[in-house]
């Protein structure tokens, strides 16, 4: 088989569908499932008018040289994949796996805590901590049962998974902090806790974490353009000084990350992304009407 894309481009072999906005893609990429390690991502683009945008490898398959996206249609770009992007339907480009891998090996006890979409990428670095002798747990929140996935996937490499609903409607009632901080409780020696969801819930893992002195690393998500280093759109505030998520992280010390600066600078394009949706929106109205 081989690992170069056709001339239609990533093929498509499976897809998923969590909920009315989050999504699975599986593409067919043998070199990229290959290479890629826990922590790493990719830039996709859909066709050749679209934006280049950023998305965690949630899971790899190097068997089936694939890897597993889940995407959650907020914005122009995903809303269209979540349109288009049907089994056996190409993507385009497909770049990466870029960043620095997650680095794993020689943790004893870790906690990896995953929030909303944050569960799907927060997965391998689960795998991988366990496939390298640590005793895992993890916690994985959503606002409801009806949003739980994956719960079977965490079960079949961890130790022990606590499941958070923010109404109680599966497992804990609360968000991911109450399970972390649940999870510490019964695992005081813990030496390693990963958190990756929305800015707001690292940045109360991290504090979470702090007064125990453990080691907390969150996966970061600025706005991106080139994933190279060269447009700085992605530079993040760690500690005194200034890192590129895309080349130096998306890993980074929790508790030097200036969260505030993150989510001001993850709403610098909010009008210009909320004009590209409205004109995305009003197309496809135009393009139903014509249909009928």
């Amino acid at each position: 088989m081989s690992s170069l894309p056709d001339s239609r481009g990533f093929e498509i072999v499976a897809r998923q569908d969590f909920s009315d906005v989050t999504y699975l893609l599986e593409v067919r990429h043998p070199l990229m499932a290959k290479a890629a390690r826990a922590g790493q991502f990719v830039i996709v683009m859909l066709h050749d008018h679209g934006e280049r945008i950023p998305l965690t490898i949630a899971d790899f398959d190097r068997e089936r040289g694939t890897i597993t996206l889940v995407i959650q249609a907020v914005g122009k770009t995903t809303r269209e994949m979540q349109q288009v992007c049907k089994v056996g339907t190409h993507l385009l480009a497909l770049a990466g796996p870029m960043g620095e891998p997650s680095h794993i090996g020689g943790q004893r006890r870790v906690v990896c805590v995953g929030g909303g979409l944050g569960v799907a990428p927060i997965y391998p670095q689960a795998r991988a901590y366990k496939e390298a002798g640590a005793r895992v747990t993890a916690v994985v929140g959503f606002r409801t049962k009806d949003l739980v996935f994956w719960e079977d996937k965490f079960r079949a490499c961890c130790d022990e998974v606590i499941v958070c609903t923010d109404d109680g409607s599966a497992g804990l009632k609360g968000n991911v902090v109450e399970g972390l901080r649940q999870a510490i409780a019964a695992q005081p020696d813990t030496d390693e806790v990963v958190a990756i969801g929305p800015p707001v819930m690292m940045k109360a893992c991290a504090e979470a974490t702090r007064p125990h002195g453990i080691k907390t690393v969150v996966s970061l998500n600025p706005i991106m353009v080139d994933g190279t280093g060269m447009c700085g759109g992605c530079r993040v505030k760690i500690g005194t000084g200034i890192k590129f998520a895309c080349v130096d992280g998306p890993d980074f010390d929790a508790h030097q990350v200036d969260f505030d600066d993150l989510m001001v600078r993850l709403k610098r394009f909010a009008v210009a992304e909320k004009a590209a949706l409205d004109r995305y929106e009003e197309h496809c109205r135009i393009g139903r009407k014509a249909d009928r």
